[in-house]
């Protein structure tokens, strides 16, 4: 089966595999796209700044440098920073395909290739491709126009009431027309984001779920058997004190009474460990709720902490920073009228924002500190990082109130007043996208009903403030 290809591009592949570049280049042979190849990371950051392509399509292990070194170093190029680059990875590479989204990659392709899927990814991100050039070149041609009626009106400033007001209108339908713009491709970005995001975390549930749960199902009899075992030996050393010289001789090679004292401890911690990956499952499987188009009532405490438990990786101390701690406060709330999966991914933006606002605390008082003088303490910042999130009924129990607080770096004035900008970040080149606050206000203020506000003060945190109806108005 043929997709009909409606978009023309510069597909890079990158791929040491003779047999993986083989079956992509058939695959795209009929499609009109003009096709790159590189076998390495360096060939790969080399080409795309010398070509430009529209997609690069990246193995992640490659002999050199991997897929995950080349994306980062393409991403903080400003020449090839903006391209959209997929992932090529196995099923079973879980770690993988999370880490790559998170350095920037906009999707993945799972080998086996299956080629309408193929056809179908690469055409998605051609037309997103296609329709930020499109955003630039409108936006160069609303600041010419906008140039140009300031020097008319320059000029001719002797024009008539009805001429300044044709002026007036024409401004305010161009920016009109900016803003509808810019919020459609905010809405296609995440309607893409979510589709793959859910589809991976749903994926890696269901892979993991089955044998998870027959492990942990057995290890109860596992522990029950292996202490029948230690009883019956106990028992044998009760009655038979004195054993056979060559089972004396194998009790203290296999050390008995070390494995008998240790065997408990050690089905215990495997039955912890896999409790713990169980809960991860049901965790994911919560977060990746990709229905939004019913309302659901749900347990808004269920959500936070599994997105809390998502991101308990990036929680744990590190190199640079002590262990970030989480503190809540719950308040009683009832079930909630909502959209799971997209309320989800507000608290997981959020709370995100969070944690690079601490991390970018400690690196920035990790470099004042080595400026100032061993005499003179110039730093009054806390030792951990703290989250600390608040729930509560307002508006006689028909409202419910979501504050998330972090003690991170804060944020001036003027990053305050464009925060709402649709393409604003603060963060690096390739760290962000400036779409995650935009695309959470739409979800809380269009599908919800609510507001979402926040406050903030330089080199004293920030406070995210999310309040939406308990009863959905969207049923």
């Amino acid at each position: 089966m043929n997709i009909p290809v409606l978009e023309t591009g510069v597909i890079l592949i990158v791929d040491d595999n003779p047999n993986n570049l083989e079956v992509l280049s058939e695959t795209l042979m009929d499609t009109g796209w003009e096709i790159l190849i590189a076998v390495n990371g360096e060939g790969a950051i080399a080409q795309a700044e010398y070509a430009c392509p529209d997609i690069i399509l990246l193995d992640v292990m490659m002999p050199g440098i991997d897929g995950f070194t080349a994306c980062q170093r393409l991403k903080s190029n400003p020449v090839t920073c903006d391209i959209p680059i997929i992932f090529m990875t196995a099923l079973s590479e879980t770690v993988d395909k999370v880490k790559g989204l998170s350095l920037g990659a906009v999707d993945y392709i799972t080998k086996p290739f299956e080629h309408e899927e193929v056809l179908a990814r690469i055409k998605t991100h051609l037309q997103i491709r296609n329709l930020t050039k499109q955003l630039q070149t409108h936006n160069q041609q609303l600041q010419q126009e906008i140039a140009d009626r300031l020097a008319v009106e320059t000029k001719l400033q002797k024009l008539t009431q009805e001429l300044e007001q044709r002026v007036e209108e024409r401004t305010f339908q161009l920016s009109q027309a900016l803003h509808n713009f810019q919020q459609a491709q905010v809405r296609l970005l995440q309607q893409e984001k979510m589709s793959t995001l859910g589809e991976l975390v749903a994926g890696i549930a269901h892979e993991i779920n089955n044998p998870v749960n027959f492990i942990l199902g057995n290890l109860n009899h596992a522990s029950e058997y292996t202490q029948n075992f230690i009883d019956l030996f106990q028992l044998y050393q009760q009655y038979y004190p004195n054993p056979e010289v060559e089972i004396q001789q194998k009790i203290d090679e296999i050390d008995l009474d070390f494995l008998m004292q240790d065997s408990p401890q050690i089905m215990s911690s495997m039955y912890k460990g896999t409790k713990r990956l169980a809960q991860m499952i049901h965790s994911l499987r919560h977060f990746s709720r990709r229905d939004d188009s019913v309302v659901q009532p749900i347990d808004i405490h269920e959500g936070i902490d599994s997105t809390l438990l998502i991101l308990q990786y990036r929680l744990k101390a590190n190199s640079e920073r002590s262990e970030i701690q989480i503190i809540k406060h719950y308040g009683t709330l009832p079930p909630v009228e909502c959209f799971p999966g997209p309320l989800n991914q507000v608290f997981m933006n959020l709370l995100a924002n969070a944690i690079d606002a601490i991390e970018e605390s400690f690196i920035t008082n990790t470099n004042f500190s080595k400026i100032a003088s061993s005499s003179v303490h110039l730093l009054s910042v806390e030792d951990n990082g703290k989250i600390t999130i608040r729930t509560a009924l307002h508006k006689q129990g028909s409202v419910v109130v979501i504050k998330i607080a972090d003690n991170g770096i804060g944020m001036t004035e003027e990053v305050k007043q464009r925060l709402s900008e649709p393409m604003f970040t603060t963060k690096p080149v390739g760290k962000g996208t400036g779409l995650g606050l935009s695309i959470s206000r739409q979800i809380i203020e269009e599908k919800h009903g609510g507001t979402l506000s926040f406050v903030s003060e330089p080199g004293k945190g920030t406070e995210f403030c999310i309040e939406i109806p308990v009863l959905s108005q969207k049923a």
